[in-house]
């Protein structure tokens, strides 16, 4: 099982293909929506990373795919557009994705 981004942020796409993550550039919520189908079929993608910009776009397919799905773990992370963030959100994005 592999990681898999998809964003609509370049910085974030770029920081995880160094990180060895392979993962794709959207730039519509169509595209996102394909994306996201298309990733959630995707049986070698054990967890499917996705910045918070793609949640607030695609909002009723993420909900699909974290409550009724068992792959991929779907976990937002914050994108590089600059908000600022409370110093705990590393924190939330596990609670989030795990429960712990």
């Amino acid at each position: 099982m592999k990681f898999y981004l998809i964003s609509d942020d370049f910085d974030a796409l770029t920081g995880m293909h160094l990180a060895g993550i392979e993962g794709e550039l959207v730039s519509d919520k169509e595209e996102a929506e394909a994306a996201l189908k298309k990733a959630k079929d995707n049986e070698t993608i054990g967890i499917l990373l996705i910045t918070d910009s793609i949640a607030s776009l695609c909002p009723e397919t993420v909900q699909e795919i974290k409550l009724k799905c068992n792959t991929p773990l779907l976990v937002e992370i914050p994108g590089s557009d600059g908000q600022a963030r409370p110093a705990d959100s590393i924190m939330k994005i596990v609670h989030d994705a795990i429960g712990i």
